[in-house]
């Protein structure tokens, strides 16, 4: 069995990396931060330009009929760059839950053209994000599913550590004008969109991670102290090179959880909460080693390793806590078959 990436997978995971490395470098990010801004258009020109708005809906839905294993190495790309658009929780979750729940709907074809970016809640997320910014919202409201026009709701703006994540409360008087899914049909659509939100955030906090370490072996290799690199002396490269290792510990995990999704079982599931837990960790530590190797002014607002750390917190509870997603890795445990044998295991077939 081959688990390498496909040449088509890494290209198009390359070819966002290259769009984000030329837009959103730090000092775009500093610009819209003082703007004020929800989102930089050319950068979000470049991300529609590309389809990826559609990756995960289906061909017959006018969408790209992308799996998460395709677009897992997207969302990494995402998390590497900080990027401040909603690209994943838009074209991750919001637009398959929508296909799913109302495939017929005109404001699914704008956002399939990048016309509209869709914000979704769900009962896991105390906040929605990018409500200000979206042409509708997915609301779910007593297990049933409203699609809301923004101008119809009532958004109040909620503090975030991350200074990019744009969070709101929502009020809206549901009914059948809005209800496009009854609470037994968006039960299962709701379940999916969560599993599919906790593995993107955590193919999100791998890129961070990622980026966070390359940060700080970039400033090791320039910082001197008595004369010499900073990177040169044994603390701080076992420091990194510990980081390095949960990060590759990780990957694997979330690679793993991106195959498995499909499944929609207690086995793929337990796989995604298995990856947000590792991938948050991981990120955990690598974004606090950078700040240590930066020292007092890694906290600062003039060294980039800020934003990936204030994004590493906002992720890591974001889409299911540490022990939601350990009480789902231990309903797996001891409920499920075990053993090597077991490794590929499916519900159908091993329950």
């Amino acid at each position: 069995m081959d688990f390498r990436f496909t040449e088509e997978q890494e290209m198009m995971a390359n070819v966002l990396r290259e769009l984000l490395g030329d837009l959103c470098q730090s000092s775009d990010l500093r610009r819209l931060m003082e703007s004020g801004q929800a989102r930089d258009e050319r950068r979000w020109s470049g991300i529609v330009d590309m389809g990826l708005a559609g990756a995960l809906v289906p061909e017959s839905y006018g969408g790209l009929g992308l799996k998460p294993v395709d677009f897992v190495r997207i969302a990494e790309a995402a998390g590497h760059a900080c990027l401040p658009e909603p690209l994943v929780e838009n074209a991750g979750v919001a637009l398959p839950l929508l296909a799913e729940a109302a495939p017929g709907n005109e404001l699914l074809a704008a956002a399939l053209e990048g016309a509209a970016t869709i914000a979704v809640s769900h009962p896991s997320n105390a906040f929605i994000a990018d409500a200000d910014s979206a042409g509708a919202l997915l609301l779910e409201r007593e297990g049933e599913l409203h699609l809301v026009n923004p101008a119809q709701a009532r958004l109040e703006r909620q503090e975030s550590v991350d200074p990019f994540r744009r969070l709101f409360t929502v009020a809206f008087e549901p009914g059948s004008s809005t209800r496009i899914a009854s609470a037994a049909d968006a039960a299962p659509m709701l379940r999916a969109a969560f599993d599919r939100g906790a593995l993107f955030a955590a193919a999100q906090l791998i890129g961070i991670a990622q980026r966070s370490v390359d940060l700080a072996v970039a400033y090791a290799g320039e910082r001197r102290q008595f004369g010499k690199p900073i990177g040169s002396y044994q603390a701080v490269k076992h420091r990194l090179a510990s980081a390095q290792v949960k990060i590759e510990f990780a990957k694997p995990v979330v690679h793993a959880a991106a195959a498995s999704l499909p499944q929609s079982d207690l086995y793929s599931a337990a796989r995604v909460s298995h990856a947000k837990l590792a991938a948050g960790q991981a990120a955990d530590d690598a974004v606090r080693a950078a700040i240590q190797v930066h020292g007092a002014m890694g906290y600062s607002w003039e060294v980039d390793v800020h934003f990936y750390l204030k994004r590493a917190i906002a992720l890591d509870s974001w889409w299911g806590t540490k022990a939601f997603h350990r009480a789902r890795v231990g309903q797996r445990v001891f409920t499920g078959r075990l053993g090597p044998e077991h490794t590929f295991a499916k519900e159908s077939q091993n329950a």
